[in-house]
């Protein structure tokens, strides 16, 4: 455990910053599956509504650091490919 008084605030708020990053990193992997579980089921237009909704979530996680840019941009690039691809 830390010792001075400024070194337990930053381990406190590493802790809080910690959390608040999981929950978003959880958050947008949801969303991801979401698109993933559309686009498995063949219903293209339910595909595409879920990409829209994923979208900015993915870009915002992107701005916060939660995820590098060419990862989501990758991801991105990916499901709007299979999304396009289904019948």
């Amino acid at each position: 455990m830390a010792n001075s008084a400024g070194s337990r605030k930053r381990a406190r708020q590493a802790e809080k910053r910690r959390q608040h990053n999981a929950s978003l990193r959880s958050m947008v992997r949801t969303y991801m599956k979401k698109v993933a579980a559309a686009i498995e089921s063949g219903d293209k237009a339910a595909a595409a509504e879920a990409f829209k909704a994923a979208q900015p979530i993915m870009d915002s996680s992107v701005n916060k650091g939660i995820f590098p840019k060419n990862k989501v941009a990758r991801t991105k690039s990916r499901m709007n490919a299979s999304i396009k691809a289904m019948a």
